[in-house]
């Protein structure tokens, strides 16, 4: 997806963040922010007093300066909204033109007919060749195709759909590229996968978080506590003015009041909140990843257990033979051709690493074997085993069989046979090194055991360690026999697994520890995890998956990568981080404002013609006026929240640290930051305003 969006130039996304931020000073888009509210109400104030007072002939240089700067600040934060609302938008624009008109080979009845793709119905059953574009969502019911789904995922590398099993489903827009399938139809027009990525990334109605919401409600309380304050504020300086005598100056008129307003409620983090959050989705976006809501976001940011499945996860995914340990009485070529020769119409990657084992060591070769007639003998789910009956010349049969120790040994049992003891121990051995063991049979004899190994990915371990570093327990799900998911769990430096893992035993651990107040997020592509995505608190589905697990999931991966559950936490941890970093700065902004405003507003009480006043020591910062104290940290106020803009869209810089880590370094980084740079930034700009000499 990423590819497909690198032609949006940064220059026309601006200029059309900028239209798009001119139509948010409606009112009923500006209430949806009660911050940035406030500042357009006294924006509009300022403006309406300086339109009576030029019209009064009363025109001033400096009021109207504060308005136009005033409305500046809304106008920033409206773009910084609509700069992260514009870049989603750019996406969803390149994945509507992977939308086509197309037309069905639909099934009526034993026979196709040719149907425009917009009359497809839930169930229709459709046929689809090599070269034909899929024309809905929906699940291959019969063959298997080589998938393009570039137009969807950006990769180029084609996929492998096939029916019966967890890699069934198939979205419209993507194109077939060999073999043919049996396609039933999922999802309505309108409805599709594609029309709800679509409708995601352009919402830009984001619905805000449990924290956002939270730290709203903080927003708004500074807000109404500090607008009391400055409401307060006139009647205590007409007294002070009053009392202190001659030579006093008024200063407390509508336009510094609203100009002290805007400055120190919270309108920097008021300005940039929503931009975070969306940001948030984006990221994930370009990571090919599609959050259904900003809640599964924040989720993920805050999660405490992570349910991995091992497979594809925590392991290469590919089992790989590695030894050969014949039984009593045969040789370790026996077992090896034996091995092979079960493993012939085997195209699992175990079962082709079985036949190169056997090449590599022995130089066997199936077609030296020269049977009258060999039968195959496929793999299923339910006999767990195979392998193939041959036939010599003789008429005698040989039935070879490979699979699980305890198939094989039902296998041999039938023709009077039994597991020799000797090989017991070596079973044992290899599962509880964390490898899987495989038996080889011929008749109702046991040729020995094939060793297997899952090799755990290369720095998967400390990726773990920095999750741990973060307060986060990993849990591994596998099918495998405790022993082997305890040696692979040691391995790879997971905290917890649950081994055979079943629907019901995934889904009752993540209720368990959803009763002690914990945060879930894990992976799934299959029907049967969809129970369990559904109750996890951050479900991601793949998108090769079934239709029913991605419905279950709050976020889909489009590129069915589960190693990317460790990004999506990761990226949750950064908007949560941002969004915390953006706040303490904020907060510490307006602080250091106060410094700069209200000394130079009394800086003129109690004076006198040969003295200044008391208070006029309170101006640390040697502003020039109160005037230009008051335009220069207006116009602060408003330049902070433009440079701030590229921090809250790439978020901060990413650390797996602890709570109270993080909590000391915004202190020190942003919280001292957003002290010092006003007293900086607002003397600067006081230096060339009056060099200007917009004030006098």
């Amino acid at each position: 997806m990423a590819k497909r969006i690198e032609g949006t130039g940064w220059g026309d996304l601006a200029y059309e963040s900028l239209f798009q931020a001119l139509k948010k000073f409606h009112p009923k888009s500006m209430a949806k922010n009660p911050v940035m509210l406030v500042t357009w109400i006294g924006s509009l104030v300022t403006s309406i007093a300086f339109i009576i007072n030029a019209i009064n002939g009363q025109y001033s240089g400096f009021e109207l300066q504060i308005t136009l700067w005033l409305w500046f600040t809304v106008l920033f934060a409206n773009f910084a909204e609509a700069l992260a609302e514009g870049r989603g938008k750019a996406q969803a624009e390149s994945l509507k033109r992977a939308r086509v008109q197309l037309h069905a080979r639909k099934i009526t009845d034993g026979h196709e007919e040719r149907v425009p793709a917009s009359l497809l119905k839930v169930g229709d059953l459709l046929v689809c060749e090599a070269g034909d574009t899929i024309p809905a969502d929906g699940e291959i019911v019969e063959g298997i195709a080589s998938i393009d789904e570039s137009a969807i995922t950006g990769e180029s590398a084609p996929v492998i759909r096939e029916s019966g099993g967890d890699r069934s489903a198939v979205t419209g827009g993507t194109r077939v590229i060999s073999d043919r399938v049996v396609i039933k139809v999922t999802a309505e027009q309108g409805k599709t996968f594609l029309d709800r990525i679509i409708g995601l990334i352009e919402n830009a109605s984001r619905q805000k978080t449990p924290n956002e919401e939270a730290l709203n409600i903080v927003l708004v309380a500074l807000t109404v506590i500090l607008l009391f304050a400055v409401i307060t504020l006139k009647a205590f300086t007409i007294y002070s003015v009053r009392e202190s005598g001659p030579g006093s100056i008024d200063y407390a008129n509508v336009f510094v009041l609203v100009s002290l307003l805007v400055c120190l409620i919270p309108t920097t983090i008021g300005a940039l909140l929503s931009a975070i959050g969306i940001a948030g989705m984006d990221r994930l976006i370009r990571k090919n990843v599609i959050a259904k809501s900003g809640r599964a976001v924040e989720a993920a940011g805050d999660i405490d257990v992570m349910l991995i499945d091992k497979t594809g996860t925590i392991t290469l995914g590919n089992r790989m033979a590695f030894q050969f340990i014949p039984a009593p009485g045969f040789s370790e070529r026996d077992l090896a051709q034996s091995a092979q020769i079960a493993s012939l119409s085997d195209e699992t990657p175990e079962g082709r690493s079985i036949v190169v084992l056997a090449k590599e060591r022995f130089d066997l070769r199936a077609e030296s074997l020269n049977p009258k007639e060999a039968h195959i003998i496929p793999f299923s789910a339910e006999t767990r085993m195979s392998g193939i009956d041959i036939t010599h010349a003789d008429d005698g049969v040989d039935k070879i069989r490979k699979g699980a120790v305890d198939a094989i040994s039902a296998f041999v049992k039938i023709g009077g046979g039994s597991l020799p003891r000797e090989l017991k121990a070596s079973i044992d051995a290899i599962a509880g090194s964390g490898g899987t063991p495989l038996l080889v049979a011929k008749n109702h004899q046991v040729l020995g055991v094939v060793g297997l190994k899952d090799v755990v990915k290369g720095g998967i371990k400390e990726r773990f360690m920095d999750l741990r570093r973060m307060g986060i327990k990993t849990v591994m799900i596998t099918g495998d026999n405790p022993m082997t998911a305890a040696a692979i769990a040691a391995e790879a430096g997971v905290d917890d697994f649950i081994a055979e893992a079943t629907p019901e035993s995934k889904l009752a651990r993540i209720r368990k520890e959803q009763k002690h107040g914990k945060l879930i997020a894990m992976t799934g592509d299959g029907t049967n995890d969809a129970p369990a995505l559904a109750q996890a608190d951050v479900g991601i589905a793949m998108n090769t998956g079934t239709q029913a697990a991605r419905e279950a999931g709050n976020m889909v991966d489009l590129d069915s990568n589960p190693t990317k559950v460790i990004e999506i936490v990761e990226t949750g941890k950064q908007m949560l981080m941002t969004r915390g970093s953006l706040t303490t700065f904020s907060i510490a902004n307006d602080i250091a404002k106060y410094f700069a405003i209200l000394p130079a507003i009394f800086a003129t009480l109690y004076s006198s013609s040969i003295a200044p006043g008391p208070l006029s020591r309170l101006n640390v910062m040697q502003l020039h006026s109160a005037q230009s104290a008051i335009l220069s940290a207006v116009i602060f106020n408003a330049l902070i929240i433009i440079a701030l803009i590229p921090l809250a869209l790439r978020g901060v810089s990413y650390r797996p640290i602890s709570a109270t880590s993080l909590l000391q370094r915004n202190l020190l980084v942003y919280g001292v930051g957003g002290i010092i740079s006003p007293f900086i930034g607002i003397k600067l700009i006081d230096w060339i305003i009056v060099g200007l000499r917009w004030v006098g």
